[in-house]
Parts: C-alpha cells; structure tokens; sequence
C-alpha cells in the first residue's frame, strides 16, 4: 500500500473505532488520522505476530480488522493519558 493508502486507510479505521468507542474523546480529523495510522502498523504487527497475517492490501477484510482493532487499542491508550484530570471545584 502506498502512502495515500495508509492515510485513507488511517483515517477511515480511526473513525471506526471513534464511533465504536463509547465516550467523549476529544481531537478532530487529525488527531483521528494520527490515531488511525498508529493503531493500523499496531494492528499490523499483532496481527503479523500473533496470526501470521499483516496489513498487504487496502480492499482486504484482514487488514480493515486489524487496523480498527489497533485504533481501538490507541484510542483507548490515548484516552487514559488525556483523559481528564482536573478535580471540583
């Protein structure tokens, strides 16, 4: 896959996992694309070293699960770090 591949397919798998997720996460697109591609090369490398299957093509039904099983992984990483802090007041 190529670069815009990577991207399109970022940005798509992390507005799945968005809409899957329940919960207020903040960021717009582009917090979603970075979310989306990072959960997409993690969902890749579970899933080439658990299941011997990577992300190879964009059309494939393997590689759209593990990149939105990876977003979901990242999307619930990066709500625990940003997740708020702040106490009442």
């Amino acid at each position: 896959m190529g670069i815009i591949g990577w991207l399109i397919l970022g940005l798509l798998a992390g507005a799945i996992a968005k809409l899957i997720l329940p919960g207020r996460q903040s960021g717009g697109w582009v917090i979603t694309l970075v979310l989306g591609v990072v959960g997409a090369l993690l969902g890749g490398f579970i899933g080439s070293a658990i299941f011997g299957v990577g992300i190879d093509s964009f059309f494939d039904l393997s590689t759209w699960l593990l990149a939105i099983g990876g977003a979901l992984i990242v999307l619930v990483i990066y709500g625990a770090v940003t997740g708020r802090k702040g106490s009442r007041v």
